[in-house]
């Protein structure tokens, strides 16, 4: 299990290696980089998001205990952030940040592990997780934008704006509709969402590389560890007991505990870029957590695994 965990976790890290070399180098120019953030927030995942969740194979599996688990210990450990977030030393776009960081996961490590660990079941695992927990934390970082973030709060008319607009949100939920109306997608598009939802995981994590300004990595080790213990500690554990309330056991238990303990999603810097977050801080923790997840990953899924 170490092993394709570890491996799913390489070309993450790779990239983003590559992103900051890039950007260093000059070797595109720097107004390049705002747009493809752009691109990729408003059309490649959602492509990737909504084409995932329409075309997943779901029989057998326990998909009502699963999304029950994923979608509690989500909106559990979302509230303590919150409820804790004086505590927290973050206050404001920084804890937009720590908030991401702290409940967001990346789908392509997940899916690629849970496919290394259990085959093409792992797929259909995968997304059913997916299922539960992207509309979950994009509704829920969407509310936290619009209470915390730059631009100050906003009214209820406006929260809700921004929640019907949201295209990850809306892409979640076109997904689950052709999911559940059994038409599937038409032969034409089919590929074509297929091939945009693709390109959306390395540019994002180039993105993340290039936004990386290691020079004030000092001042970000407290919102950092701050999201990385409720990522890697506080939501596995979370996870384990919403899997005992709801009887969810075996693989698909196991699966669960995987993408609650992934580390945040490269998705979670281009919100913060456009939603009015702390993008710099942000990249730092997507950073951050990618290499802790070498380590605290397979940790938490083989330590905790027994207690499923």
């Amino acid at each position: 299990m170490t092993a394709e965990l570890l491996v799913a976790l390489a070309p993450i890290a790779l990239l983003i290696m590559l992103g900051a070399w890039l950007k260093h180098r000059h070797v595109l120019a720097d107004s390049f980089w705002a747009p493809a953030e752009r691109l990729g927030y408003y059309v490649l995942l959602p492509s990737l998001f909504f084409h995932g969740l329409a075309t997943a194979r779901l029989d057998g599996l326990p998909v009502s205990g699963m999304i029950a688990t994923l979608v509690l210990s989500t909106a559990g450990v979302a509230l303590l952030l919150v409820v804790s977030r004086r505590c927290l030393g973050s206050d404001g776009a920084a804890f937009t940040s720590v908030f991401q960081g702290g409940v967001r996961f990346n789908n392509y490590v997940g899916v690629s592990a849970a496919a290394g660990l259990f085959g093409a079941q792992g797929i259909a695992l995968a997304a059913v997780a997916n299922a539960a927990i992207v509309p979950t934390v994009n509704i829920l970082c969407v509310l936290v934008f619009a209470r915390y973030g730059a631009a100050g709060k906003m009214p209820a008319g406006k929260v809700m704006k921004q929640l019907a607009l949201n295209p990850l949100v809306l892409a979640c939920f076109g997904g689950i509709a052709v999911q559940l109306s059994g038409l599937g997608l038409p032969v034409v598009i089919e590929p074509v969402l297929k091939a945009l939802g693709q390109a959306s995981l390395p540019l994002g994590l180039l993105c993340v590389g290039a936004a990386l300004e290691l020079g004030s990595v000092r001042r970000w080790v407290r919102p950092i560890a701050t999201a990385s213990g409720v990522k890697f500690l506080v939501m596995p554990l979370a996870t384990v007991v919403a899997c005992h309330l709801f009887g969810l056991s075996g693989k698909a238990a196991i699966a669960a505990l995987l993408f609650q303990s992934l580390p945040t999603a490269s998705s979670s810097y281009i919100m913060a870029r456009q939603l009015g977050g702390d993008a710099p801080l942000m990249a730092g923790i997507i950073a951050c957590q990618t290499l802790l997840a070498a380590v605290a990953l397979p940790v938490s899924v083989i330590v905790l695994s027994p207690w499923l």
